[in-house]
């Protein structure tokens, strides 16, 4: 029988291979980067050129709606690469640093599409095999100091939430798409394509 952390872990596995993954293939730019409304958080360059991610603190109410760029990126860094960077990095990040530090942030976030799916793919792999190689007492064990005011959480509870963030967002995305194929094909009068 399997275990919690079996389950948990194989949950966003299954969500990853046959409902997220497959549906972001074919992801273009105009779609990447598509305003919903104005004023939509994004992705952007900045005067240095560096990609940078839309946000406020605190973040207004109600919040902006978002592209498809920042969804991904947020999905990639929130759920994934600052987690791995946290509990299961390589010492680049200080060791006292915990899973909010923006230490724990790539430095070379995606600007494109197709660099946002090798990001975020990358990530989650890293993600995944980290998490797959934890044992029962591993998977229960609080975070810690590394969790902030999660520390009394274990990772069984982190994982639980990353799968829920990762969810709720890859829905979110798959929407956008719908959107943006909904709105494309009504400018070009094939109302085929909506349904």
């Amino acid at each position: 029988m399997a275990g919690c952390g079996d389950l948990l872990i194989g949950q966003l596995a299954f969500y990853w291979d046959f409902h997220l993954w497959p549906r972001l293939q074919g992801l273009t730019d105009d779609e990447y980067l598509w305003e919903p409304a104005e004023g939509a958080w994004s992705v952007r360059r900045d005067d240095s050129g560096r990609i940078v991610v839309d946000h406020e603190d605190p973040v207004p109410d109600p919040p902006p709606l978002t592209t498809i760029a920042w969804r991904l990126v947020h999905v990639g860094v929130g759920c994934f690469a600052t987690r791995v960077s946290t509990f299961f990095g390589d010492g680049s990040v200080p060791d006292d640093a915990n899973m909010f530090d923006p230490r724990h942030i790539p430095a070379d976030l995606p600007g494109t599409a197709a660099d946002a799916l090798v990001f975020l793919e990358h990530w989650y792999r890293r993600w995944n095999a980290a998490i797959r190689g934890l044992d029962e007492e591993a998977l229960n064990q609080p975070l810690g100091p590394k969790g902030a005011y999660f520390a009394d959480d274990t990772m069984l509870g982190l994982i639980t939430h990353v799968n829920r963030e990762a969810m709720h967002h890859g829905a979110e995305i798959c929407l956008l798409r719908d959107l943006y194929r909904a709105g494309l094909a009504q400018k070009q009068g094939d109302h085929r394509a909506v349904v």
